[in-house]
């Protein structure tokens, strides 16, 4: 096919009091502090660091079987090869040998007992990493297997789970569906994903005095590596420092699993007094870390002659794996988004939180959304083919609106107008309509080819729903020369947090943005911080920073104010100075006079995110500060007798808010989409009856690669203002965008269609080529065994 690559990114023209005209740094498209350093390859990860003299290397002893006791654990042999220093098991732990974020559920070494294939037995330490390798072959491990659980299907009939149950709804559900003139049901699966990062889990503990640890981690959480470091270890957490500068990505699956990593670098640098490295291997990585969930939902609709819901009933089966890890927090989010965009008069929204023996699954951008959404909007789909109507036109049926604006758990709907204006501006945008009916015109002519176009919507709530995670703190000083050292409790994975936080401090000093220096986040530095997830690392590591360099410009001011004799007002500070009513001084000057007249230069800031309150045992709060927004059209064209296929085209209008940097968030959007599209049409994970993962590599795992980036790609910013007061009205940009490739999943089920319009679509996520093909002979009556 010869196309021409289109990537267009456009930022719609805001009015002109929200241009942010008289702004120097926010609202501009500065580059990533660290974007030429990635480029050149000299970006320092862990594993980057200089190691100290006589570093030691780690390896982990896997157990060959997915459930079972532990019969005996043989390491004669793994002690006596070359190279070995220490082997580690649960007896060498001091404290508690727990590496879950909140449940004690999640052993660091398992010590009677396996749950998954692969699951941590013992730790080998080597002078290389070679030789570490090499000894954990020679274990000898007896089993006593017990058959494991490894589907949904398995779990079901013996009804373990890792939480308890949990439901809420409005209305009586099955009485609405019951009574609705239409009526559908159905299973809907939907597939997990790895995470898939550049850079895998590492991490180098260095042992200090008085029994001291300073860990370097590639984490979203330090603070929760502090802590389950100094637990593991039996430690007071001011004697742990856990330090990150910068992660290779991690896509929430560097929130909790990183941290066992990180302590069993410490434990091992307790035993050994030396410096202790570990790098997982990829194939490794596959194995020893969970992905997102996978889901199966049950649903049941009722519906009118419009296609308007009446009643919507939906069970949500969340395979978790063997622990509950952040399952509570992902399944919730999963019920929290079951709605999506849409007015439901009475709901039931009920989950199941299933133990498998299986690693246990974790955090995944999106954070369980992607889950509950997609089936949603499947059922949207379902509804149109019953009826014959565009699906579109089913949608904007169901839209929230003035009345009737209340989610299933309560929370007020505010911004349905910038709901509906977004779909129908994207909808004229990328001429859905005249589209439509080019593809019925292709379509009918073509017997193999089919061609299909969606066009979906994102509401997706953006705060921590575990209440008392959104905080966030910031470390600012202002030196003598007028430099600013800038510390903050968000973690940078390549989303640009660090930037985006250096911008609003040189806005807030009026200075460039050369004098502020980004640093290392620390414990040491901002105690007690949120992971950076949830999509909320601007709005929370942001106001803060900006609630610390506000504190010192006001004594600037003030000490100004009282060195000139003018009121505190007529002081302003932009453009590298600081004016003074009618005389000036650079801020170096100023920050020079400031520390000879004592005034501190130095604050920690504190934000706390305001209005949430939720109370999950009467479910009933508002778990969400706000809400963004976002839609994407899709079209794709797929061979029906392959099930090969392409994304032809995609068009993206998404609400950010007053961005706070448009080129660093429309690269989130460009991503966050990609990453969706490779979540519902090409990443599969395959686990065997016996519990291994047989796409643990590249080799058997496909994530989307340069060429699936569409041809033509016309990504734009809402023009918007967040009504809440965020950081400088901005809106979080993380993790919504990944929910717009459920146009993707979309468009592909309508091309499928098109082969039989008389049925509907046998098609689980993901699309895969194999997946298509098998819908596309079962619409043809044919059967592929």
């Amino acid at each position: 096919m010869n196309e021409t690559f289109k990537l267009e990114r456009t930022s719609a023209p805001l009015a002109a009091e929200e241009s942010g005209e008289s702004m120097r740094h926010v609202h501009r498209p500065v580059p990533h502090d660290s974007g030429a350093k990635h480029v050149q390859g000299i970006a320092q990860y862990i594993d980057d660091i200089r190691e100290p003299d006589g570093t030691l290397h780690i390896a982990i002893g896997q157990s060959p079987k997915a459930r079972g006791r532990i019969v005996s654990l043989d390491l004669a042999i793994v002690r006596s090869q070359p190279g070995v220093v220490a082997v580690l098991t649960a007896s060498d732990i001091p404290g508690k040998n727990d590496v879950s974020p909140s449940f004690g559920d999640d052993p660091l070494f398992a010590h009677a007992e396996v749950s998954f294939l692969g699951q941590a037995l013992f730790a080998v330490v080597a002078t290389t990493r070679d030789a570490a390798r090499r000894a954990v072959r020679h274990a000898v491990v007896e089993i006593a297997e017990e058959a494991p659980s490894i589907t949904v299907e398995d779990a079901l009939p013996r009804d373990e789970t890792v939480l308890p149950d949990y439901a809420f709804g409005r209305g009586d559900a099955e009485a609405a569906i019951t009574q609705a003139t239409y009526r559908l049901a159905g299973k809907f699966r939907v597939g997990g994903q790895e995470h898939f990062y550049l850079e895998g889990q590492v991490a180098l503990a260095v042992p200090g005095e008085d029994g001291d640890i300073h860990v370097y981690s590639s984490t979203q959480h330090p603070t929760e590596v502090q802590h389950v470091v100094a637990r593991v270890l039996d430690l007071p957490d001011a004697y742990v420092v856990c330090e990150t500068r910068r992660m290779g990505g991690g896509f929430g699956g560097k929130e909790s699993q990183a941290t066992q990593w990180a302590v069993t670098a410490a434990l091992a640098a307790r035993v050994t007094g030396r410096a202790c490295k570990l790098r997982l291997d990829r194939d490794d990585d596959f194995v020893l870390t969970g992905k997102r969930h996978d889901f199966r939902c049950d649903w049941q609709v009722g519906f009118d002659d419009e296609g308007r819901i009446e009643g919507y009933a939906v069970d949500l089966l969340a395979r978790c794996g063997y622990s509950a890890d952040l399952s509570g927090g992902v399944v919730d989010r999963a019920m929290f988004h079951a709605d999506n965009a849409y007015w439901m008069p009475a709901a039931r929204i009920a989950s199941k939180r299933l133990k498998t023996n299986t690693v246990s699954n974790t955090a995944f951008r999106g954070f369980g959304g992607p889950q509950g959404m997609l089936a949603i909007e499947h059922v949207m789909d379902q509804i149109a083919w019953a009826m014959g109507r565009d699906p579109l036109d089913v949608r904007y049926a169901n839209f929230y609106a003035p009345g009737r604006n209340f989610t299933p758990f309560g929370m007020e709907v505010e911004e349905t107008d910038t709901l509906v204006d977004l779909v129908r501006r994207l909808e004229e945008t990328s001429a859905y309509r005249a589209r439509r009916e080019e593809i019925a015109v292709f379509n009918a002519s073509s017997p193999i080819l089919k061609r299909g176009i969606a066009l979906t919507p994102v509401k997706f709530g953006i705060s921590f729903t575990l209440t008392h995670l959104n905080q966030a703190g910031a470390l600012v000083h202002v030196y003598q020369d007028g430099s600013v050292h800038l510390n903050h409790g968000g973690t940078e994975m390549g989303q640009g947090l660090h930037i985006k936080v250096a911008q609003v401090v040189a806005e807030e000093f009026g200075i460039t943005m050369e004098r502020v220096r980004i640093t290392a986040t620390s414990t040491a530095k901002v105690p007690n911080t949120s992971p950076t997830a949830a999509s909320s690392g601007s709005d929370l590591n942001g106001m803060a920073a900006r609630i610390a360099a506000g504190a010192i410009k006001r004594r600037m001011a003030a000490y100004a104010a009282s060195l000139y004799g003018v009121a505190e007002d007529e002081i302003e500070f932009r453009d590298d100075r600081v004016f003074v009513g009618n005389e000036s001084l650079s801020f170096t000057e100023l920050a020079k006079k400031c520390v000879l007249g004592r005034v501190p230069l130095s604050e920690a800031g504190h934000y706390q995110t305001p209005k949430i309150t939720w109370n999950r045992e009467t479910a009933t709060g508002r778990p969400f500060f706000y809400f963004a927004y976002g839609a994407a059209c899709s079209e794709v064209i797929v061979d029906t007798l392959t099930g090969e296929n392409r994304l032809l085209r995609a068009d993206i209008l998404h609400d950010v808010g007053r961005s706070l940097n448009p080129a660093i968030d429309i690269g989130q959007i460009e991503g966050g989409f990609v990453q969706g599209m490779g979540w519902l049409t090409t990443e599969e994970l395959v686990f065997a009856s016996d519990g291994r993962l047989l796409t643990h590599a590249p080799s058997t795992y496909k994530i989307p690669v340069a060429s699936d980036v569409p041809a033509d790609f016309r990504v734009a910013l809402y023009p918007n203002s967040n009504r809440e007061e965020t950081v400088y009205r901005s809106k979080a940009v993380g993790e919504p965008p990944l929910m717009l490739a459920n146009s993707v999943f979309c468009a592909l089920c309508d091309a499928v269609h098109s082969v039989d319009p008389a049925k509907p679509v046998p098609l689980d996520a993901p699309a895969t080529p194999e997946a298509i093909l098998r819908a596309c002979e079962a619409l043809r009556g044919r059967s592929m065994g």
